[in-house]
C-alpha cells in the first residue's frame, strides 16, 4: 500500500534549504520530513529512452521474463512525484546535438522538481571513460593508452577537460574510471582497463579521479571488485581469485584511488567471488569499502545489477528480496531505473522486511551528495549552458564539447601512448619513400576508438549518422606525409576474400616499404572484436588478419606492422619477419595524426606496454605479476614467456643504466633511497621510463617474482644523464599474510631498475630490520621520485 503525501502546507525557508548550515544538519532535517515513498524515490533512477531507440545498446533486465503484475512504463512525472535520485544518460543514449541535449536535460529536471513536493532535482550521470560519451564530443584515447603513457599528470589534464564538458552540459556525475586490473587479455573489457599492474592502474586512476573531481564532477570507481579476473575471461562470469589475489592485486587500485583521488562514488562489480555477488556483499560494500577503507560517498549499482541478484545470481527470489539484499549490502542507488528500489522496496519496508534505518542510511548518503552539488539550495538556474542557446551558435556545431584545446590534449596523450615494440632501422620512414598502406585498419575510423566512445557505443546503430567530430584515419594522416602513398585495405577486421588479400600483397610488392595496419573494431555484446561482451577464446588476430600478414610479409618488402587494438594480440609469427612493430591502444580521434608523427619521426615513441604481449595465441594468460611456480619452468611444456614484456618500449635513441645505490638497511617502518644514473648514449634526444621493481626472495606466503614499485618518465638529451632517486617506504613491500592481514616482514628485499619488467640491468638489495608490522588503511601507498639532470 502506497502512503499518501502529507497535506500540510510547506514550511517557508526550511533549514535543509540553508547552505550556511552544516550539511549533516540539513540532511537530517530533510530526511525527517520524508515519507517512506519519498525516501525510496531518492534511491531510484529514470532512463528517458528516445521515442525510437533502434537497436538496444545492451541486453536490458527490464525485458526479463518476470514482470510484476500490471507492469508498464512509468512516466517521469509519475515516478518523480516521490522524488528521484538519478537521471540516466540523457546525452549518452541517442544522438542529440549539444543545444538540444542541454534543453532536454533542463526540461527533465523541471519535471522532476515540479513533480515532488520538495522541489528536488535529480543527479544527472553520464559515461565518460574516453570523453563525455555524447554526440559531437572529443573522443580521447582509451584507458590502455593512458597506462601506456605512464603519464598521470596528462591523464589528469584529460579528466579535467572531460569534467568541463560535463559541467557545461549540466551533468553531475561521471561513470569512470575503470580500475580493474587485467588478468587475462581475452576479456573483452580489457580495452577499458589501464593495465595489468595494480600500482600503474592505481596511480593513473587516481590522477583521473583528481581531474574529474577538480572540475566539480563526481567520479565513480568501477568495478568494485574482481570483475577482470572472471573465469575463462568471460564477461559477467564468476571470479576465480582467492582472498590474497583480491586484496593485493584487484583491490589495490581502489585503495589508491580512494586515498589519493577522493572520489565520491563507487560502483560494484557484476561478478561473484567464491559464490558471493559483489552487489549483494555486505562484507565488500560495508565492512571493507566503508569501515576498512573509509569511503563515505555514494555506492551506485551497475546497470541492472540489483535485478541480477535475482535473475543471474539466484540469491534473491523476487525484486523485493533483491532490493533488500542490495540495500543491506550497501548499494545506495539503483541504476539505470527503479526496478527494485521503487515500489518493491517500499513494500518491503512497509512489511518490516527491510528496516527503515537501512533506507535512511542510503538516503542520507544521497542527500549529502546532493547538498555538496548544490542541489538542495533551491531551484536550479534555467538559463542555457554556455554556447547552448540553440541559435546556430557554437553549441550547434562541434566546438562546445570538442573544442580545439581538447583535440590538442587528445593528440598529446595519443602521442605519449604510442609504443614502439620492435624496429630494425626501417623507422622513421623517409618522406620520399614509396609507401603502401594496407590492412583492415588502414582507412578505418572506428578502429581508433573503444566501445565507450559515442560513435561505437550508440552511433553505429544509425549508419547514416555523421560521426560528429573530426576523425582522420591513419590513411588520412599519412596522405599529408608521403607524395607516393597507395592505400589498399585488404578486407575488414572480421573478414576478407582472396581478392582483398591479393590486392594488398600486390601493393606491398610494388612499394619500398609497407605499413600494415591490423587490430580490432570495438563494439558491444558481439558487435565487435573487442569491447564489453566481446570476449575472445584466443589471442589470435581476428578474422583473416594473420593470413593477410603472412602474405604481405612473404613479399620481402620491409613491413611496419601497426596495431590498433583494445587488447594485446599474439604476434610471435609476425614479429619474426616484420621490420618494425608499433602498438596503439585505441588512440582516439587524434590517433591517426599521432601515429603519422611517430612513423615519420616528427614525434618520438614514448609509450611503454601497460600489458604483456603474448607470443602465442593459446595457453595460459601472460601477465608479469606472477609467482615463480606460475612462471616458465622445465616441468611444463607450456612456455608462458611474453613476446614483449610489461613496461617494454623502444625509443629513437639508446639509454645506459649506471651507478645503482641502495640504502643497505631500514626499519620495518622506515624508508630506503634507491638511486640510479640513466645516460642517453645515442645521437637523438629521447624519453625513457625508468622503472623500479622490488622482489621478496623469502616470504611467509607466495609472492610475485617482482612487482612495480615506481617509475620516472624523463627526457634526456644526447650525451647527457640524469640521476633518478626513489624513496621506498617499507609499506611498499607489504602484502596479505597467512592470516589475511596486511603485513610488513623483516628480511631481504631485492631492488631492480631498468627498462621493463624483464630488462633490468641494475640489481641490488636492502634489509628490513625490526618486528613484523600489521598495517591499516593509513599505510604508505606511493613511491616519491626525483629526477636531477647531471
Amino acid at each position: 500500500m502506497t502512503e499518501a503525501l502529507p497535506q500540510h502546507a510547506p514550511v517557508a525557508d526550511p533549514p535543509w534549504r540553508d547552505p550556511r548550515l552544516p550539511v549533516a544538519e540539513r540532511v537530517a532535517d530533510l530526511l525527517a520530513r520524508m515519507t517512506v515513498e519519498e525516501k525510496a524515490g531518492q534511491l531510484g533512477s529514470f532512463w528517458a529512452q528516445p521515442a525510437e531507440p533502434g537497436e538496444p545498446v545492451a541486453p536490458r533486465e527490464d525485458d526479463a521474463d518476470e514482470p510484476m503484475p500490471g507492469d508498464r512504463a512509468m512516466t517521469l512525472h509519475e515516478q518523480a512525484r516521490w522524488g528521484l535520485g538519478h537521471l540516466t544518460r540523457v546525452f549518452g543514449t541517442a544522438p542529440i546535438a549539444p543545444a538540444e541535449g542541454a534543453a532536454r536535460l533542463r526540461e527533465l529536471q523541471r519535471v522532476v522538481r515540479s513533480a515532488n513536493r520538495f522541489g528536488l532535482p535529480a543527479i544527472a550521470h553520464e559515461e565518460c571513460l574516453t570523453g563525455f560519451m555524447t554526440w559531437r564530443a572529443t573522443v580521447f584515447p582509451s584507458p590502455p593508452a593512458w597506462g601506456a603513457s605512464f603519464d598521470p599528470g596528462l591523464v589528469g589534464e584529460m579528466a579535467a577537460a572531460i569534467a568541463a564538458s560535463l559541467r557545461r552540459a549540466g551533468v553531475h556525475q561521471g561513470l569512470a574510471p575503470v580500475l580493474d586490473v587485467v588478468r587475462d587479455a581475452r576479456w573483452g573489457r580489457t580495452e577499458e582497463c589501464i593495465g595489468e599492474d595494480p600500482y600503474l592502474v592505481g596511480t593513473i586512476g587516481a590522477a583521473y579521479v583528481r581531474g574529474l573531481e577538480s572540475g566539480g564532477i563526481v567520479a565513480t570507481l568501477k568495478h568494485f571488485v574482481g570483475y577482470s579476473a572472471s573465469r575463462d575471461a568471460r564477461n559477467m562470469a564468476p571470479t576465480a581469485a582467492g582472498p590474497r589475489e583480491v586484496a593485493d592485486v584487484l583491490m589495490e587500485p581502489f585503495v589508491m584511488a580512494l586515498r589519493e583521488g577522493g572520489p565520491r562514488s563507487v560502483m560494484p562489480s557484476y561478478t561473484d567471488i567464491d559464490g558471493e555477488p559483489a552487489s549483494g556483499s555486505e562484507r565488500l560494500l560495508t565492512r571493507v569499502l566503508r569501515e576498512e577503507l573509509g569511503f563515505t560517498g555514494v555506492v551506485v549499482s551497475d546497470y541492472f545489477a540489483v535485478s541480477f541478484l535475482q535473475s543471474r545470481h539466484g540469491v534473491a527470489g523476487s525484486r523485493q528480496e533483491a532490493a533488500a539484499r542490495a540495500l543491506a549490502a550497501g548499494i545506495d542507488v539503483e541504476l539505470p531505473s527503479s526496478r527494485c528500489y521503487g515500489e518493491p522496496l517500499v513494500e518491503a519496508v512497509r512489511r518490516g522486511d527491510v528496516p527503515e534505518e537501512l533506507l535512511d542510511r542510503a538516503v542520507s548518503r544521497v542527500l549529502t551528495l546532493k547538498a555538496e552539488l548544490g542541489l538542495l539550495d533551491g531551484p536550479e538556474d534555467d538559463e542555457p549552458v554556455e554556447g547552448a542557446a540553440g541559435d546556430g551558435s557554437a553549441a550547434d556545431g562541434a566546438s562546445v564539447f570538442d573544442p580545439p584545446a581538447h583535440r590538442e590534449l587528445a593528440r598529446r596523450l595519443a602521442e605519449e601512448s604510442v609504443v614502439l615494440l620492435a624496429d630494425d632501422g626501417t623507422l622513421p620512414l623517409r618522406p620520399d619513400a614509396r609507401v603502401a598502406l594496407v590492412g583492415p585498419l588502414a582507412d578505418e575510423r572506428y578502429g581508433m576508438m573503444g566501445c565507450y566512445s559515442f560513435p561505437n557505443h550508440v552511433g553505429r546503430s544509425d549508419p547514416d549518422l555523421p560521426l560528429g567530430v573530426e576523425f582522420p584515419t591513419l590513411a588520412d594522416a599519412l596522405r599529408g606525409e608521403f607524395a607516393d602513398l597507395r592505400v589498399v585495405p585488404g578486407g575488414d577486421v572480421l573478414g576478407a576474400d582472396d581478392g582483398d588479400i591479393a590486392a594488398a600483397v600486390a601493393a606491398a610488392r610494388e612499394a619500398e616499404v609497407c605499413v600494415l595496419a591490423l587490430g580490432d573494431r570495438s563494439g558491444l555484446f558481439g558487435r565487435g572484436t573487442s569491447g564489453e561482451g566481446c570476449d575472445a577464446e584466443t589471442l589470435a588476430l581476428p578474422g583473416r588478419q594473420a593470413e593477410l600478414a603472412e602474405a604481405v610479409l612473404a613479399t620481402g618488402t620491409p613491413t611496419v606492422v601497426v596495431m590498433l587494438s583494445g587488447r594485446p594480440y599474439a604476434l610471435g609469427a609476425v614479429a619474426e619477419r616484420a621490420a618494425a612493430i608499433v602498438q596503439a591502444f585505441f588512440p582516439g580521434q587524434e590517433g591517426g595524426a599521432a601515429l603519422a608523427a611517430v612513423l615519420t619521426g616528427r614525434a618520438e615513441p614514448r609509450g611503454r606496454l601497460p600489458v604483456s604481449m603474448p607470443r602465442r595465441p593459446y595457453g595460459t594468460p601472460v601477465v608479469y605479476l606472477r609467482s615463480r611456480l606460475d612462471s616458465p619452468h622445465p616441468w611444463s611444456t607450456v612456455d608462458s614467456r611474453p613476446l614483449f614484456p610489461f613496461g617494454h618500449g623502444l625509443s629513437w635513441t639508446t639509454f645506459a643504466y649506471e651507478e645503482l645505490t641502495v640504502d643497505p638497511v631500514a626499519a620495518t617502518d622506515g624508508s630506503v633511497r634507491v638511486t640510479a644514473v640513466v645516460r642517453n648514449v645515442g645521437e637523438r634526444a629521447g624519453t625513457e621510463v625508468v622503472q623500479l621493481y622490488l622482489a621478496d626472495p623469502v616470504s611467509s606466503v607466495v609472492r610475485p617474482v617482482r612487482w612495480l614499485a615506481g617509475w620516472a618518465k624523463t627526457r634526456i638529451e644526447p650525451g647527457r644523464a640524469v640521476r633518478v632517486e626513489f624513496t621506498v617506504h617499507a609499506d611498499r613491500t607489504s602484502f596479505t599474510g597467512g592470516d589475511l592481514t596486511r603485513i610488513v616482514e623483516p628480511g631481504v628485499v631485492e631492488v631492480l631498475v631498468g627498462r621493463s619488467s624483464e630488462d633490468l640491468p641494475l640489481r641490488g638489495s636492502f634489509t628490513l630490520e625490526g618486528p613484523r608490522r600489521v598495517l591499516d588503511a593509513d599505510r604508505v601507498l606511493t613511491v616519491p621520485v626525483e629526477v636531477t639532470p647531471l
